[in-house]
């Protein structure tokens, strides 16, 4: 059987702990940041989790992660 090509833009995106679940940078981060307060560009550098219904499908995306 063929090996699964792993979704390399889903592969630069997630990543996986060590318990099993698919972490995630936050979004509205990147630009226009001069107007955002310190205190949400602090708290938008902090990751999260994926929801359990999506990370489903982030795992099959993500194989040998």
């Amino acid at each position: 059987m063929p090996k699964q090509k792993t979704h390399r833009g889903a592969a630069k995106r997630f990543s996986l702990t060590g318990t099993g679940k698919v972490k995630r940078a936050r979004a509205n981060k990147s630009h226009y940041a001069n107007y955002k307060p310190t205190k949400r560009k602090r708290r938008l550098r902090m990751g999260g989790l994926v929801n359990e219904t999506e990370a489903g499908t982030i795992r099959k995306l993500i194989p040998y992660k």
